[in-house]
């Protein structure tokens, strides 16, 4: 996609700190970090939602989270993390290019999903 901000940081027009780059995705440091360690785990083909994925994109997304798990320690966050996609608009996904936030580092307070939920 020629407008996206992450297939332009793929492509390298868009300098960023990789930390892991194979055929399949990228890791990069998130530019606004929510924790002590916050990367973004980005597939390099392009895919806004889940629902644009074929079987084949979702296998590949399977191999890439699996490589998460082995380089956790290497990105220090060997103590556990949180893995975060934020899907659509209610999600408040912001870049349309479908990616995998990676937050740890420091002890992460819960989160409580209902308490904005609305009363049945």
């Amino acid at each position: 996609m020629d407008d996206c901000i992450f297939c332009k940081i793929i492509k390298g027009e868009i300098p960023s700190k990789k930390f892991y780059e194979d055929e399949l995705m990228i890791i990069i440091e998130d530019i606004s970090p929510k924790a002590e360690k916050h990367y973004l785990a980005i597939p390099k083909k392009h895919y806004k939602l889940f629902t644009d994925m074929t079987e084949e994109d979702g296998i590949n997304l399977g191999k890439c989270i699996r490589k998460i798990g082995e380089l956790a320690p290497s990105l220090g966050l060997e103590n556990g993390f949180r893995f975060v996609i934020n899907q659509g608009d209610d999600a408040e996904q912001t870049v349309f290019h479908l990616h995998m936030h990676l937050l740890g580092g420091q002890k992460l307070t819960s989160c409580d999903f209902r308490k904005n939920a609305k009363k049945q």
